[in-house]
């Protein structure tokens, strides 16, 4: 940690507006990020009523201070309303208390209320500096030292109604709460085939709803940038009327809080559950979920998200100058970015302002990306029998559905997806079970073979399974080519859809290669990422990894909970992973690891003995503080010599006696139980953009010369920093696979590891 020199900058943080799961990660973050950058950390507690009544509410924090905050949920700085900083005298106060603490960086961060004041605070602050001084409040030596006042803004909203940010803090652990919840109203739905009309929150944004409804398979929303046509009536008993002639035994309809018509006449869900009761004659209940959307600990994502924020708000500070717009720290894709400030409000405030002047298709554009392709995916996914998505009979295929690899969460619903819009848009959806040894072995068993094509019903309840439905399998094709071709050809598939992890990505490389010598394999592919490890060339993001975080970080929080509780004892936990260390980094940074041992750095002697030395002078140090347990992950490659026992056994050794070491392998509880919300509408979205991108190849009316001539028939679809693509196989396998070791050849998150040692304060180098 940085230390001497110029006076320490002091940077506050605080929390504002509703509060959102994650918060405390990013405070967490913001302390420990401006400690070592060798600044002074102060928590100002109740929001803005901290700031204006100043005493106790301001306070130095310390390392220790947020010890163990990552898994809290809520705000443990507190937040408040504040009437009186809306006022020019409360912030010209506000000022004076953060003049005599020192402080002249803020780092907030709430909703855009909140965001907006604090610009608003910026704006005036040379100004209130002035009253100050000539008020006799402050001195002008102390303005002259105080005179740039430096505002970072980071969301923490659960709405996720933020604009220039494709997520906020908060609004995935409140989504998981709400299919969770959805998910355990559907099996009594189910039994009873009842109707269950559903209110999440959302006042002025309906991604809760949205969501929701592509994560769970419901057949209705109700969205306030979107609102129904004007026979809605008509047309959402017509879906489920039809969805009830195909089998469906249950109705979800979900409503956000804020759903209104055309004429922006509230849609209240006591409507929707008359019409449902009077018009279908469906036993239908209401279920208003309320504030436990709220509450409760923050998922995975929430936790990196904010821990990720919180380190490059304070690198904002550091690296801004008077001139500098306040940024606000957002995410797009997969990719940390600032955005100003003041755009950021603006295009939310303005998104408000078309909504009420009914220009709603304009709203819908004012939102993140992803928000208008999950409506069409969406739309697409329960639409059964809409005639002007029907595609013509010459544009129609017989497309190919297989996993391959070992079950990842979201496989099912990228699955359920794909079904869904091929009989939409008139394809049919042909799956190869269990994988390409299936295929060979069983395509042609009496009574029953492993090609089997798909009916709606049969899909339409995959959307919350975990595992695979249709089975998968590590096999590869080169097991038999030729069979995998004359397979091809015998059930005439014009596409295939392949859903998996390395293996998926092996087996594309193979059938690409061997469409020199099989005429049926000269047809468009995409492989779908889908794999805990997260290890497949050509994306940062695998469908199932999320999953496996969750499952990780909450095994880990029950493990520290043993560790805390006894005061002095280390946990060194095996994580899965293969060669890749990417589950191990990520989950180290969602429960604040003190190390995390990876394949892509080894571990050697010294590094063991800097470790456990650091480990003596903690527990020294610690006067029986809570939260003082500690946890290590190891991947389980990490190294041949020092397994997970043995480094376990060392630091037992090594201590003395005076604190403990303990192993544990949660092995495939990694894999996870139902796939994370984010897996699922992740897997829908990326699956409806596949299907898209094989209708292109017959659009096109492309020869199979030309469609083998083509690098773009034979891509994986993944994130790439800020952008969703599809990238051509033949550079991939050559430019950007490590074959040896299973993984890409740059790994985006290799910097995360850096983040983990810094805010555990493990000595590096």
């Amino acid at each position: 940690m940085a230390t001497g020199g110029p006076p320490k900058r002091r940077i506050g943080v605080m929390t504002s507006g509703g509060d959102a799961p994650g918060m405390n990660g990013a405070v967490r973050a913001v302390v420990r990020m401006s400690i070592a950058k060798g600044c002074e950390a102060y928590g100002i507690y109740e929001g803005y009523e901290g700031l204006v009544q100043g005493g106790d509410l301001i306070k130095k924090m310390n390392w220790d201070d947020v010890r163990g905050w990552l898994s809290e949920g809520g705000t443990l700085i507190g937040t408040a309303r504040c009437p009186a900083f809306r006022e020019r005298d409360g912030r010209r106060t506000a000022a004076k208390n953060m003049i005599m603490n020192g402080i002249d960086a803020l780092v907030i961060c709430g909703g855009d209320g909140s965001l907006t004041g604090a610009d608003k605070f910026r704006s005036e602050w040379p100004d209130l500096l002035s009253e100050l001084v000539q008020q006799g409040e402050i001195r002008k030596e102390q303005a002259e030292s105080h005179k740039h006042l430096n505002i970072v803004g980071m969301v923490g909203s659960i709405d996720n109604d933020m604009s220039l940010t494709d997520a906020t803090i908060g609004c995935y652990s409140s989504l998981g709460r709400i299919c969770q919840m959805v998910d355990y109203i559907d099996a009594t739905a189910s039994s009873h085939q009842r109707a269950f009309v559903i209110e999440v929150m959302g006042r002025h944004c309906g991604w809760l709803a949205l969501m929701s409804g592509v994560s769970t398979g419901a057949d209705f929303v109700f969205l306030p940038e979107r609102p129904p046509p004007v026979d809605w009536e008509k047309q959402m008993c017509s879906i489920i009327s039809k969805h009830r002639k195909l089998g469906k035994r249950k109705t979800i309809v979900i409503i956000a809080e804020g759903a209104h018509d055309r004429q922006l006449n509230p849609i209240k869900a006591s409507k929707v559950k008359d019409l449902l009761a009077n018009d279908l004659g469906l036993d239908t209940r209401i279920t208003t979920l309320g504030h436990v959307q709220r509450g409760g600990n923050a998922c995975a994502y929430d936790r990196i998200l904010s821990t990720l924020q919180g380190v490059e708000a304070v690198n904002a500070v550091l690296e801004s100058e008077p001139s500098t717009p306040s940024p606000m720290i957002s995410i797009i894709e997969n990719k940390i970015v600032r955005r100003p400030l003041v755009e950021a409000v603006a295009a939310t405030n303005k998104v408000a302002e078309l909504i009420q002047n009914k220009k709603f298709e304009e709203a819908i554009t004012m939102r993140d990306a992803e928000f208008a392709e999950y409506m069409q995916a969406f739309d697409i996914t329960t639409a059964t029998d809409k005639q002007d998505m029907l595609l013509p009979e010459s544009e129609r295929m017989r497309i190919g559905l297989i996993h391959v690899g070992a079950p990842a969460g979201g496989m099912n619903a990228a699955t359920r997806a794909a079904v869904a819009y091929c009989l939409t848009r008139g394809h049919t959806p042909v799956a190869l079970h269990n994988g390409f040894p299936g295929l060979i072995r069983h395509h042609d068993d009496q009574p029953l073979g492993s090609v089997r094509e798909v009916e709606w019903l049969d899909a339409e309840q995959w959307a919350s399974r975990g595992g695979s439905e249709i089975g998968t399998n590590r096999g590869l094709p080169s097991e038999d080519m030729e069979t995998v071709a004359n397979c091809f050809d015998l059930y005439k598939l014009d596409a295939l859809f392949i859903i998996g992890g390395f293996e998926a990505f092996t087996a594309l490389s193979e059938l690409r290669q061997a469409r020199q010598k099989y005429e049926s394999l000269k047809i468009p592919m995409v492989v779908l990422p889908a794999t805990i490890s997260n290890n497949v060339p050509g994306t940062e993001y695998s469908v199932g990894s999320d999953t496996c975080l969750n499952a990780l970080i909450e095994y880990c929080d029950a493990i520290r909970q043993s560790a805390s509780a006894s005061r002095r004892r280390v946990f060194i936990i095996e994580t899965q992973g293969g060669a890749s260390g990417y589950v191990a980094t990520l989950a180290g940074l969602g429960i604040g690891a003190f190390a995390v041992y990876t394949p892509e750095e080894g571990i050697n002697i010294r590094m063991l003995a800097t470790d456990i030395q650091w480990l003596r002078d903690s527990f020294a140090k610690d006067k029986g503080q809570n939260r003082a347990g500690k946890i290590i992950l190891r991947n389980e490659k990490a190294s041949q010599t020092y397994t997970t026992q043995i480094i376990a056994d060392m630091i037992k050794e090594e201590a003395n006696g005076r604190f403990e070491s303990r192993s544990a392998v949660p092995g495939h509880v990694q894999q996870g139980g139902t796939p994370s919300p984010m897996d699922r509408v992740r897997a829908v979205r990326f699956g409806v953009k596949s299907l898209q991108h094989l209708e292109e190849f017959r659009r096109k009316r492309m020869s199979r010369e030309q469609i083998a001539a083509d690098s773009m028939s034979a891509v994986v679809i993944g994130i790439r920093g800020a952008k969703v693509k599809f990238s051509p196989m033949d550079e991939i396998e050559k430019q950007e696979t490590d074959w040896k070791d299973r993984r890409p050849k740059n790994e985006f998150w290799l910097e995360y590891k850096d983040v983990v040692d810094t805010l555990s304060g493990r000595p590096t180098g």
